[in-house]
């Protein structure tokens, strides 16, 4: 649980969001889940990204601020990606579960992406508590191509039981943050047996102001990462079946 009074500290992120494609309804663990994906307006990679909000006990949605940035960041490098709430968040059904049910909620989503883009690299992403969430679903799920942890909560969570991902990973921390301390992250990433890519940035956990900064980070890694030899560009195609 977070060091502070549920006085939901993720709440107020959220703002009118760009390049949304469309409402979707995804079957879940404990039922309905809600999604949106946004979309550029042409694919360039071949690739789809998920992207999974900070902690639901404090606000988090999937309309938070740095979730959302990370979905621009996607359809900036020609991705379209897909954000949805976890259980008992918005309009999606069941209870917070601890993070033990989320995963099993993104493993849900993993697969419904799967079958509306068969074949597509799946990155995924997520922010906070999202991130724990996404380091434990990229360690079970082979899909998952390429795993962006931004303020990984290593403590306040137990990031010791799953092994290290075996796809590229990138860890992005602010060095101003004052939930999850920059200097645990360092100390947590020093002991693993793989090493992502680390990315600091002089930031607090929430990254106001620094948003922007955050975006032109990874596109810069990413780009760096993927070349910009990109396939030819295709329409942006709804991830619902035709």
């Amino acid at each position: 649980m977070l060091p502070i009074d549920r006085s939901h500290l993720y709440d107020g992120q959220e703002l009118a969001l760009e390049c949304v494609g469309e409402a979707v309804e995804i079957p879940g663990p404990e039922g309905v889940l809600e999604g949106l994906t946004a979309c550029p307006e042409r694919e360039t990679r071949g690739i789809v990204a998920v992207i999974l909000h900070p902690h639901p006990l404090y606000g988090g949605t999937l309309n938070n601020k740095v979730v959302h940035y990370l979905s621009r960041t996607c359809n900036l490098l020609g991705i379209p990606s897909l954000r949805f709430n976890f259980r008992g968040v918005g309009k999606s059904a069941g209870h917070y579960d601890a993070g033990r049910g989320e995963v099993d909620d993104c493993l849900a989503v993993l697969d419904w992406v799967a079958g509306r883009r068969p074949g597509f690299p799946i990155w995924l992403a997520g922010f906070s508590f999202g991130a724990y969430v996404a380091y434990q679903a990229a360690s079970r799920d082979r899909r998952v191509e390429r795993l962006l942890t931004v303020a990984p909560p290593v403590n306040l969570f137990d990031f010791s039981s799953p092994p290290v991902p075996s796809c590229p990973w990138t860890v992005v921390q602010g060095e101003k943050d004052e939930l999850v301390p920059a200097q645990e992250v360092r100390a947590w990433l020093q002991g693993l047996e793989r090493q992502p890519e680390r990315i600091e940035l002089p930031a607090d956990h929430f990254f106001h102001g620094k948003l922007n900064l955050l975006q032109d980070a990874l596109l810069d890694a990413y780009r760096t990462q993927l070349g910009e030899e990109n396939r030819d560009a295709q329409p942006c195609r709804a991830f619902s079946p035709a």
